[in-house]
């Protein structure tokens, strides 16, 4: 019996950039070149008129930080490759967009909203680098 293969990520021409830079291990955003507001995904600035063609974004190396907003824990794998059981979340970036993905390197049942994370790269044979977050230990003031 053979083992099933993660799912590639759809990856299309406007989004092809944030790929790019995982596969480098940057954790690239759009940002807004005129009023420096950051969206993920790729969009239009919602504060001002825009230029044609994502004339005004560009997309800019972020933090890779954020809090957890808003998780499930999986115990019931979504997909025969995944090894249950997993979290994904929500994460509120310190730049402001949410961004969904997998938090890593602690146990299902000690991720709490509000938890401070930051990014992590890893590599997986099928797939490739995929951004995943793990908890954070904030340095004290």
């Amino acid at each position: 019996m053979s083992v099933p293969t993660r799912p590639k990520p759809n990856i299309t021409e406007s989004i092809r950039p944030f790929w790019d830079g995982v596969a480098e291990k940057k954790f690239l955003l759009m940002r807004c070149q005129t009023c420096s507001a950051w969206y993920w995904p790729a969009a239009y600035c919602r504060f001002h008129e825009n230029k044609p063609f994502y004339g005004n974004m560009r997309w800019e190396e972020a933090s890779g930080r954020g809090m957890v907003f808003a998780f499930n824990i999986h115990r019931r794998p979504m997909h025969p490759a995944f090894e249950v059981p997993y979290v994904y979340a929500l994460i509120e970036l310190d730049e402001g967009p949410m961004f969904g993905t997998n938090i890593v390197d602690c146990a299902p049942d000690d991720v709490r909203i509000g938890m401070p994370v930051e990014i992590t790269f890893r590599e997986f044979e099928e797939t490739g680098v995929l951004p995943q977050f793990r908890p954070f230990a904030c340095e004290a003031v």
